[in-house]
């Protein structure tokens, strides 16, 4: 990108990701109201379709969404401090942050989510070890929990770096070949049948076609393909961004609407699987793999070139967003779980609920950010150091020029 243009698509970008952000505590407040089965052991008495709706809508795009980004990312960090630069960021942003943060987290989260387990079984709070669930495949009790992204994530980037390393022995030609090939995908208009095709063979493989993380600390193989392939397209989005963001940003319209078809032919394909037409339809679970990757593909590529053409610029908001998300993302749960709890009596409905408990969980995680995390040493660990910005300079010192504060590292 020319110097022109790149601060305004990273703007877009950060714009993006505090979005998906937000939508992680939709997403997990959304579990705890649904009608189908549960991927959690918990559940709140009331209960509605627009949970269910909500899960696979956001589940559609939020990860993908988030992978293109970290691919991309990652990718820009090698480009300004190399391999081994790009691997000290990743280990003290990643590593570090999971090494610190898992133990108290799963510690916390086990309790309110046992109290919650109590709940739905017996109706009354209380903590009975007995109703926990299964330990993890293997026999350990434990799991990564909703950080599987942070540590699936530094894997990939010890991957990157260790590609970056071994470029030397791979052709040139071949190094070219596969970076002109995820071009051509990303666009081409049928590139995105190309790019479900594998991650519909693999989901294919799991219930309903669904990948859905497991949470452990050596993942199925299919889960490093749903995650890999999004990461390796951002990587390669990197080495021809102008072009292809600006693609984006063109056709943006198209992919949402061609994505909502393939959406709207998951729900139809669902429908089918536990229908009375099922035996009748042929490898269901491949079919739906395929039409929900098919809308992953084209809802991550809309929402990305959505950002790139409307919201371009910094917006006060989202800027917000995005500097707090490091920290909102990695103590979301314990509102949306605790807030759970507190409301599992309340006489609402189920959507009355998932809005008390979305709007409690981003107001108390926002302002433990603020109080507690933008300016400390909590913050600078997580996103870099902040300065406070300084007081508005009068006309007459105005001309004197500032130093603003640079943004912390991805």
């Amino acid at each position: 990108m020319n110097n022109a243009h790149t601060p305004q698509r990273l703007h877009a970008l950060d714009n993006l990701r505090a979005l998906m952000m937000w939508l992680g505590i939709v997403l997990h407040v959304a579990i705890n109201h649904l009608t189908v089965d549960s991927p959690l052991p918990w559940r709140d008495p009331r209960t509605s379709p627009v949970a269910d709706m909500l899960l696979l809508f956001i589940h559609s795009f939020r990860m993908p969404v988030f992978f293109v980004l970290a691919g991309f990312f990652v990718a820009l960090l090698v480009a300004r401090r190399g391999a081994d630069g790009m691997l000290k960021n990743r280990g003290l942003r990643l590593a570090l942050p999971f090494a610190i943060f898992w133990p108290p987290l799963f510690v916390l989260t086990t309790v309110l989510a046992m109290v919650y387990i109590h709940l739905t079984v017996r109706g009354v709070p209380g903590i009975d070890t007995a109703l926990t669930p299964a330990r993890q495949p293997g026999g350990s009790p434990f799991n990564t929990m909703h950080l599987w992204f942070l540590y699936q994530l530094f894997w990939f980037s010890v991957l990157a770096w260790a590609g970056v390393r071994l470029q030397r022995f791979v052709p040139v030609w071949l190094r070219d070949g596969i970076a002109r090939g995820f071009a051509v995908l990303a666009e081409r208009r049928w590139g995105f049948v190309v790019l479900a095709l594998p991650l519909a063979v693999t989901g294919a493989l799991h219930p309903s076609g669904m990948v859905m993380e497991s949470g452990s600390f050596l993942p199925p193989f299919s889960e490093w393909v749903q995650s890999g392939l999004f990461f390796v397209f951002g990587w390669y989005l990197h080495r021809d961004q102008e072009r292809l963001l600006s693609l984006f940003a063109a056709r943006c319209k198209g992919h949402a609407l061609a994505g909502l078809a393939f959406f709207v032919a998951t729900i139809a394909l669902l429908g089918a699987l536990h229908g009375p037409g099922a035996h009748g339809l042929p490898h269901p679970e491949f079919w739906i793999a395929f039409a929900y990757n098919a809308t992953s593909w084209l809802w991550s590529l809309a929402l990305i070139g959505g950002f790139v053409r409307y919201l371009p610029r910094q917006n006060a908001v989202l800027a917000y967003l995005s500097q707090s998300s490091y920290w909102v993302y990695l103590v979301h749960m314990l509102g949306t779980i605790g807030f759970g709890i507190l409301l599992f009596n309340a006489p609402f409905g189920a959507v009355t609920k998932m809005g008390l408990n979305i709007a409690a969980t981003s107001l108390v995680a926002l302002a433990s950010y603020q109080l507690l995390v933008r300016y400390t040493p909590i913050g600078t660990l997580l996103n870099g150091r902040r300065v406070k910005r300084a007081p508005r300079p009068s006309p007459a010192s105005a001309g004197a020029g500032s130093q603003a504060a640079l943004p912390s590292d991805r």
